[in-house]
């Protein structure tokens, strides 16, 4: 089979999460360890990092991996979900696992593929582990995909686990509450494996160290001990002084990320490295060496992301409540004379939370990201207008964002967001 069948016969034949939504969650670990056991269980034959957590987990797993590419560590990292090519969700320092690995590994999985029927994110865990075992990782960054209890990746015995944050996101499969959000994240904690929690929040912390003390975890949580401090920024990188336990520690290290959103993330990253193993020899060169290049190193794309300038294009795949308070927040800092937003949500989104959150002076193009659980442009048009963001419906993202183009001048700004999935087709 050639590469782009064997990726027609996977969106065909696996239940997709990001395409139809809650049919595809598998609600236990059974089809995973099926499909590890018929590869001999990869997932034991190398070093782990697992990061999960509501928002931040796909900038924390970057930055961990390009600090441990920078100390010469051969890096496997696995993300969810991927912008343009399926490669995306496994890379080793920085590069794609090949169309020949997948299309072969495809091909010798089909049996089990037919007996046990697994998800898509199931499958392209096992893929994961598989190609990281293969080629022989010293270490591997793995980003939880939804949850953590109950996630496919939740069957590593880590060197260290991470959760960033807890927030409100996938409810319908986390609970209601932040404790109950918590507790499903908290299903990442293992017997006597360290655990950062990057933000204390009083509601989750509790849950937190109950599981840790259960799981004889010791526990960090990284803003009890790490203050990053925004010096200065431009639209490529940022520079903070990091604080730990009141004392300067790392004066000016630059990051290649934007946003002052950021702190949280390397004030969790810098907390991770402390209680990562002594003999890995994580050091400072290593710490800024990885930051300063980190979009390079790792091809990390979506977070803040600058397409064009005059005006500026800023992407950003921000697209739950905390996270969208948090990009809206850091959009109204940028010098400009006008905001076009083109703005594009899934169906399980809470709009009346959601919206609030937009600028109400800004010119909006609505639009309907091109999969089947992507609301309508019209609806969501409809919904925005109602709270006093007003624009028009386009027919596609790219169209959309065209409109705004065309519309835009020189000393604008246009901010594409509210789903992975808008960033996706214009990437």
């Amino acid at each position: 089979m050639l590469y782009q069948q064997v990726l027609d016969y996977l969106y065909a034949q696996l239940p997709m999460y990001h395409r139809i939504g809650g049919a595809a969650f598998k609600k236990d670990l059974t089809n995973t360890y099926a499909l590890l056991d018929f590869l001999g269980n990869p997932q034991q034959k190398f070093s782990t990092i697992h990061v999960g957590g509501t928002n931040g987990k796909g900038s924390t797993s970057h930055m961990l991996s390009a600090i441990l590419q920078a100390k010469g560590l051969k890096t496997g990292l696995y993300v969810s979900p991927h912008y343009r090519d399926f490669r995306e969700r496994i890379k080793v320092n920085g590069q794609y696992i090949s169309r020949k690995y997948v299309i072969d590994f495809v091909e010798k999985m089909k049996p089990i593929i037919a007996e046990i029927q697994p998800s898509f994110f199931e499958l392209t865990v096992a893929m994961a582990f598989d190609y990281f075992a293969k080629v022989k990782v010293d270490v591997a960054v793995i980003e939880v995909g939804l949850g953590g209890r109950l996630d496919s990746t939740n069957v590593i015995t880590p060197e260290l686990s991470v959760i960033t944050n807890i927030s409100f996101d996938h409810m319908q499969f986390l609970g209601e509450t932040l404790p109950e959000i918590a507790s499903e994240k908290a299903g990442i904690i293992k017997t006597n494996v360290p655990i950062v929690i990057g933000e204390t929040h009083p509601e989750s912390a509790p849950v937190f160290l109950a599981k840790a003390l259960e799981e004889h975890a010791p526990i960090q949580f990284a803003d009890q001990h790490y203050q990053a401090k925004v010096t200065g920024e431009d639209l490529y990188h940022s520079e903070f002084d990091i604080y730990q336990n009141g004392q300067l520690r790392y004066p000016a290290l630059r990051c290649n990320l934007h946003g002052d959103y950021q702190v949280f993330n390397l004030q969790t990253v810098l907390q991770a490295v402390d209680c990562l193993p002594a003999a890995w020899g994580i050091d400072e060169k290593a710490i800024r060496k990885g930051l300063l290049d980190l979009k390079h190193i790792t091809r990390f794309m979506g977070r803040w992301q600058l397409l064009a300038q005059h005006p500026s294009i800023i992407a950003d795949s921000a697209h739950n409540e905390a996270g969208l308070a948090l990009a809206m927040n850091q959009l109204q800092k940028i010098p400009h004379r006008k905001l076009h937003l083109v703005i594009g949500v899934v169906k399980d989104k809470d709009l009346q939370k959601m919206i609030p959150l937009l600028p109400i002076d800004g010119i909006y193009y609505f639009a309907k990201p091109d999969i089947p659980r992507g609301l309508e442009a019209a609806s969501l048009q409809k919904t925005a207008a109602e709270r006093g963001r007003k624009g028009r419906a386009y027919t596609s993202v790219k169209n959309a964002l065209k409109a705004a183009k065309r519309k835009a001048q020189p000393e604008d700004v246009i901010y594409v967001g509210g789903s992975i999935f808008v960033l996706a087709e214009i990437l």
